[in-house]
C-alpha cells in the first residue's frame, strides 16, 4: 500500500492568502514549483502517492484566508492523506536571515521526528542551514490535519542569496525533501 502524502503548496496567485514577495520574487510561485516537482518525484516511486493542493499555477483556493486555508485541510483529511507537507519561503526584516525551518503542532509527535529528516534532506540537498523544528500550535493546516503535519520554510525570500537559489534551483529543494522522507521511511 503506497504512502499518501499530501503537499500544500503555501498560499494562492494573489490576495487572498498571497505569500511573501522581496526581489520580485513572489512566494506562492516558488511553493508552487517546488510541489509539483517534489509530487512528481513522489509519484515515480511505487512506495508513494503524492496530491497536491494547488494543480495549476493560478489556481485560486478559496475566497479568504480561512476558506484558503480550510480547502487545503479538507483535500489532504478527504483523501486520507498519511502525512502532510505545506511548503512555504519565510521573509525576514533582517536580511540575513537565512537556512530552512519547519513547524509542528506539537514536538513530542510523528509530525516533528519527520520534521528533523525534511530540514537534514534540505540542508544536504541546497547547503543551507537547518534552523531547526518549532512548536506552532497557531497554524490551521498544523491545527485542522488528521494526519502527521509538517510547514517547512523551505528559505528566506528576503535573504538574496536564498532567493537566489529559491528561484534558479527550485530542484535542489524539492530533492532535498524528497530525501528526507526516503530516509524517515527506512527508503534510502
Amino acid at each position: 500500500m503506497a504512502i499518501k502524502i499530501f503537499i500544500d503548496q503555501g498560499h494562492n496567485p494573489q490576495n487572498p492568502n498571497a505569500g511573501a514577495e522581496a526581489g520580485g520574487v513572489r512566494e506562492q510561485d516558488v511553493n508552487y514549483t517546488v510541489g509539483i516537482m517534489l509530487a512528481d518525484m513522489l509519484n515515480q516511486n511505487p512506495n508513494f502517492q503524492a496530491l497536491t493542493s494547488r494543480n495549476s499555477p493560478d489556481e485560486q483556493l478559496g475566497y479568504d484566508t480561512i476558506s484558503s486555508l480550510a480547502a487545503r485541510v479538507q483535500a489532504a483529511n478527504s483523501w486520507g492523506a498519511d502525512y502532510f507537507i505545506s511548503i512555504h519561503c519565510n521573509a525576514s526584516e533582517t536580511l540575513t536571515a537565512s537556512g530552512s525551518e519547519a513547524y509542528v503542532y506539537r514536538l513530542d509527535s510523528e509530525a516533528a521526528v519527520l520534521a528533523e529528516y525534511l530540514l537534514i534532506g534540505l540542508n544536504n540537498a541546497t547547503g543551507l542551514a537547518n534552523r531547526g523544528v518549532f512548536q506552532n500550535t497557531g497554524l490551521y493546516v498544523l491545527r485542522r490535519t488528521y494526519m502527521p503535519a509538517v510547514l517547512v520554510e523551505l528559505g528566506y525570500l528576503t535573504n538574496p542569496t536564498d532567493r537566489f537559489l529559491l528561484t534558479t534551483d527550485p530542484q535542489s529543494f524539492a530533492r532535498g525533501l524528497y530525501n528526507g522522507l526516503l530516509t524517515y521511511f527506512g527508503l534510502a
